[in-house]
């Protein structure tokens, strides 16, 4: 069937396994979560700024990972089967060298990163050893072959992968930590990893046909690689920008003391599960538009996004209000301490006037770089990180004194900005020139 006339990938067909997927990666967090919070308070905020710095560390592959899904949606979309598996390859290559550099980045810099997060003395010693640079290396890898997988709608089997790794890292981690501490969970994230990488391998030759060479793994293809930087780089500079802004906050926590610090992760935690249905129904949108996007079919696209961003809307606010009501049992799972967890219910109360902005951003900014509109969400999105989220949380979690509710009136305000000027471009059809010039690009006699 030619490319043009080819059914629409379904969104909700995308959008439920990624779902599992991300509940199920952050389950894991919070069982470990848990489990340190048993330990101690203390021990609990570790865990908390040693998943902060991983997941700053791990911006370093969206580079990498956010490009190479949209480019190889879009080849797909277009008909371009030659394409997609060149840049499969390249990426490959590409998610080596940044996996190590991110692994030196663990190995050298664990201590003075956490210093910069102004952990507290008695969480220092405990977070600096879960800090294993293997562990970036091998996500690095998985990550790659993840994108790719859900980019050929293979998303039940990479949500397969995910559970399998998932359980062999709670079956390890709760004995390992047992017997080592902190160290014993990353010992388990960094085994699970191995797992992951070998039944990516097994299903990329299964179902893709993609059997990588020794030198994909080192290789870097010029022009495949500017391709996807094209998208990669603005997206993991966006990332970063977030991440970088959101540190500010958590030096901001850092400040209050470990209870803080401690109420402040809790509430995250339980956050993190708030926002899963509206960033996996923004993934599936990214991977729709981008075949959409590749096959020329504009207003189709127009239309999708508009109705996921509905839903999102819809289920955002929700969930986040069954959270806010269920935070008080659910928190005192974390913490015993009744400060604690007086003040992570009124932050999830919060939570619900976060949400809907939030979805804004998950929703129409993937849209926006599935349709090769990268640069606009970071040039615009950079100055409310700076301005709003950085320097609000700073202002009014410090200057004012308004501790960690000050934080959250910044993360909200930072998130219907950012949302609705990503939704104006989008409603404005601003990207509709960058969405032809990808269109045009896959056509021409060489592509890449």
């Amino acid at each position: 069937m030619p490319p043009h006339t080819a059914p629409s990938p379904r969104l909700f067909a995308l959008a439920w396994p990624l779902f599992i997927e991300l509940l199920l990666g952050l389950a894991v967090g919070m069982i470990g979560t848990l489990l340190a919070a048993r330990v101690s308070d203390a021990a609990g905020a570790a865990f908390a700024l040693a998943n902060h710095v991983l997941a700053t560390l791990f911006i370093l592959f969206r580079i990498i990972g956010a490009g190479v899904s949209v480019v190889v949606t879009q080849s797909l979309g277009g008909g371009r089967r030659d394409q997609a598996d060149a840049l499969a390859r390249a990426a490959l290559g590409a998610s080596s060298w940044i996996g190590l550099l991110g692994g030196a980045a663990a190995l050298l810099g664990a201590g003075p990163l956490l210093r910069l997060l102004n952990a507290p003395a008695e969480v220092l010693p405990l977070a600096q050893p879960f800090l294993m640079a293997p562990a970036l290396l091998l996500d690095a890898w998985n990550a790659c072959m993840a994108s790719v997988m859900r980019a050929h709608l293979r998303s039940r089997d990479t949500l397969a992968v995910l559970v399998a790794m998932q359980l062999c890292q709670l079956a390890l981690a709760i004995p390992l930590m047992q017997w080592l501490g902190l160290p014993g969970f990353a010992l388990a994230l960094v085994l699970s990893r191995g797992l992951g990488l070998g039944l990516h391998l097994g299903l990329w030759r299964l179902r893709l046909g993609l059997r990588p060479q020794w030198g994909d793994w080192w290789r870097l293809p010029r022009r495949e690689l500017a391709t996807v930087l094209h998208i990669g780089l603005p997206g993991a500079a966006e990332n970063i920008a977030y991440r970088l802004a959101y540190m500010v906050s958590i030096a901001v926590a850092g400040t209050l003391g470990a209870s803080a610090l401690a109420a402040h992760s809790y509430a995250s935690q339980l956050m993190y599960f708030v926002l899963l249905p509206g960033l996996a129904t923004g993934f599936a949108a990214e991977i729709v538009v981008g075949h959409l996007i590749g096959a020329g079919r504009l207003h189709e696209a127009h239309r999708l996004v508009r109705r996921a961003l509905a839903r999102g809307l819809l289920i955002s606010v929700v969930v986040a209000t069954l959270a806010a009501l269920a935070s008080p049992w659910l928190l005192r799972q974390f913490s015993t301490d009744a400060g604690i967890v007086s003040a992570g219910v009124t932050l999830m109360w919060l939570t619900v006037l976060l949400e809907p902005g939030r979805t804004f951003n998950l929703v129409v900014i993937n849209a926006l770089r599935a349709a090769g509109d990268a640069r606009y969400p970071v040039m615009v999105g950079a100055g409310s990180m700076l301005l709003v989220l950085a320097g609000g949380s700073w202002l009014l979690g410090h200057v004012l004194g308004w501790g960690l509710v000050g934080l959250w009136i910044a993360y909200a305000a930072d998130e219907w900005l950012r949302g609705l000027l990503m939704w104006r471009r989008w409603a404005t059809q601003g990207w509709v020139p960058h969405a032809r010039g990808v269109h045009r690009r896959l056509h021409r006699r060489h592509p890449l």
